[in-house]
């Protein structure tokens, strides 16, 4: 057996960063999912994003 199907035969531990339906869906099988409500700085807006760095 290859390395990769090694690892998916594993138990997984999993995070999830952004979209939550994908953490449900990883919650609806029974898996082992942490949850992170991350979204760029600024929304990902490089200009501001670059002015909230200098206020820090």
């Amino acid at each position: 057996m290859s390395k990769v199907n090694q690892l998916f035969d594993s138990e997984l531990n999993i995070v999830n960063l952004g979209l939550e339906s994908f953490s449900k869906e990883l919650k609806s099988q029974k898996k082992k999912v942490v949850h992170v409500d991350w979204r760029p700085v600024a929304g990902g807006n490089k200009k501001l994003a670059a002015l909230l760095e200098k206020l820090s």
